[in-house]
C-alpha cells in the first residue's frame, strides 16, 4: 500500500492509535513522530510519568494526551485509552508500546490485513522472538503464554504477548478485572470467547538495553499472570467450551451428527466407548442441572469424545427422571438401615429428601452398572459396524 492508501484507510475506517507511556522519555518522541507518518488520530496515555513525559507531549498540539496523576499499569491505560477512543468515534484501536521496540513504519502491515478480512478481527503483532538480542526470558515468557491462549481459546498463535495489536473497539468486552501487565491476556482471550477472530501479522522488534524500559517486574507480574490463566482455565472447563459446544451440536441434523460425531469422528473404538460410558455414568449421578458442565469438563480432561459423552449424559432428562429416582432408592435400600417401606409412600421429592443417602449409594451403583453395561454395548457395536481391531 502506498502512503496516500494508509493515510486513507485510517480515516475510512476510523482507526486511531493508541500510546500507554511510562517514564519512556528517551524514545517516546521517536515513536510518535513514527506514528504522525500515517495519521495524525494519535490518543497518548500518560500513565503517571514522572519524567519529561508531559513536557514532550506538551510539544505536539495535533495530539491527544490524556494524563492521569498516578501511574496505574499498562492494563488501566489502556482501558482509558479504548473508553476515549470509543467516544470520539473510531471503530478500531492500534496500541503501540513507547518504549521503541515497535516500529511505526509496520502500521500499514495491520491497516492492510484488516482490509483483507470479511469480518471485524483482532490482531496482534508476530515478533521474531528468535532473532538476536531478545532476552531469553521474553521468549520464554511468550512461548508460555501462547501455551494457555491456546488451552483456552483454541486458537494457535506465535505471539500473543505483543503489545502491537489491533483491537475491534466495538467488539472486544466493556468490563476488565486487571489492571496491570496481565490485561493484555485478558482480552485477547475474552475477545476470542466472543467468537472474534484473533489473528498475527508480521511485525519488527527492536530490543535495545540502552533506550528501552521495562516496566515488567518477573516475579510480581508473573505471579499475577499465573493467577489470571488459572481463573481462565477454570472457566474454560466448566463453562466456555460447554458453551461451545451445545452451540456446535445445535446447529447438526441427527444424520449429520450420526455420520460426523459417531462413525466417523475422531478417536478409536474403545474411546468412544469410553465417551458413552462416562456421559451415562455423569447423567445418573445426583448433580441436578451441572450434568453438562461435568461431563464436558471431565471429556476434556480425559480426552475423549465430548459430544458422544454429552448425548449419553441425557439419560438424566426429566422424562427418565422418576425411573432414575425408584431404581436408585430401590439400589441403595440394602444398605441403608431404614424401617420404613419407601415403596409404600406417596411418590415425591420429600421421599427422595428423606431418603437422601439411601438415594445417592443407589445412584452410585445405578451408574456405575449403567455406564459399563453402555460402554461395553458401544463397543461390541461401533467393532462390528467399524473394526478398528481394538480391544475394551
Amino acid at each position: 500500500m502506498t502512503l496516500t492508501e494508509v493515510q486513507n484507510a485510517i480515516t475510512e475506517k476510523k482507526i486511531c492509535v493508541l500510546v500507554p507511556t511510562y517514564n519512556n522519555h528517551k524514545t517516546l518522541r521517536r515513536v510518535l513522530d513514527g506514528i504522525l507518518e500515517y495519521t495524525r488520530n494519535i490518543i497518548v496515555i500518560n500513565d503517571g510519568s514522572t519524567d519529561s513525559t508531559s513536557e514532550i507531549l506538551s510539544s505536539y498540539h495535533d495530539i491527544l494526551a490524556i494524563h492521569l496523576p498516578h501511574n496505574k499499569g499498562k492494563g488501566n491505560a489502556l482501558k482509558t485509552g479504548f473508553r476515549k477512543a470509543i467516544s470520539e468515534g473510531y471503530n478500531f484501536a492500534i496500541t503501540i508500546d513507547s518504549d521503541g521496540q515497535h516500529y511505526p513504519d509496520d502500521i500499514p502491515v495491520f491497516v492492510q490485513t484488516l482490509l483483507e478480512e470479511d469480518e471485524e478481527v483482532m490482531l496482534i503483532g508476530n515478533r521474531n522472538m528468535s532473532q538476536d538480542g531478545i532476552p531469553k526470558k521474553s521468549s520464554f515468557g511468550n512461548n508460555f503464554s501462547n501455551f494457555w491462549f491456546w488451552f483456552e481459546t483454541g486458537i494457535k498463535l506465535e505471539d500473543t504477548q505483543s503489545g502491537y495489536r489491533l483491537y475491534p473497539l466495538n467488539k472486544i468486552p466493556k468490563k476488565y478485572f486487571t489492571p496491570k501487565f496481565e490485561f493484555e491476556i485478558e482480552i485477547i482471550v475474552r475477545t476470542a470467547w466472543r467468537h472474534i477472530p484473533v489473528k498475527n501479522v508480521p511485525v519488527k522488534v527492536l530490543y535495545d538495553p540502552a533506550e528501552r524500559v521495562s516496566h515488567f517486574r518477573p516475579f510480581k507480574d508473573f505471579t499475577r499472570i499465573s493467577i489470571l490463566n488459572t481463573i481462565l482455565v477454570l472457566i474454560t472447563l466448566v463453562y466456555i467450551k460447554p458453551r461451545n459446544f451445545i452451540i456446535d451440536l445445535r446447529k447438526k441434523s441427527f444424520k449429520q451428527f450420526i455420520k460426523e460425531d459417531i462413525l466417523e469422528s475422531e478417536g478409536s473404538n474403545r474411546i468412544k466407548a469410553f465417551s458413552i460410558a462416562l456421559g451415562v455414568f455423569v447423567g445418573f449421578l445426583p448433580f441436578g442441572g451441572y450434568h453438562t458442565l461435568l461431563v464436558i469438563s471431565l471429556s476434556v480432561v480425559f480426552k475423549l469424545n465430548k459430544i458422544l459423552a454429552f448425548v449419553a449424559s441425557n439419560v438424566s432428562l426429566p422424562i427418565f427422571l422418576p425411573f432414575i429416582i425408584v431404581a436408585s432408592l430401590f439400589l441403595g435400600s440394602p444398605f441403608v438401615a431404614n424401617d420404613s417401606d419407601i415403596f409404600n409412600q406417596e411418590w415425591n421429592f420429600d421421599l427422595v429428601k428423606n431418603n437422601v443417602l439411601q438415594y445417592i449409594i443407589g445412584s452410585l451403583i445405578l451408574a456405575v452398572t449403567m455406564s459399563l453395561i453402555s460402554g461395553v454395548a458401544t463397543f461390541l457395536f461401533l467393532n462390528k459396524v467399524s473394526p478398528d481391531n481394538e480391544r475394551l
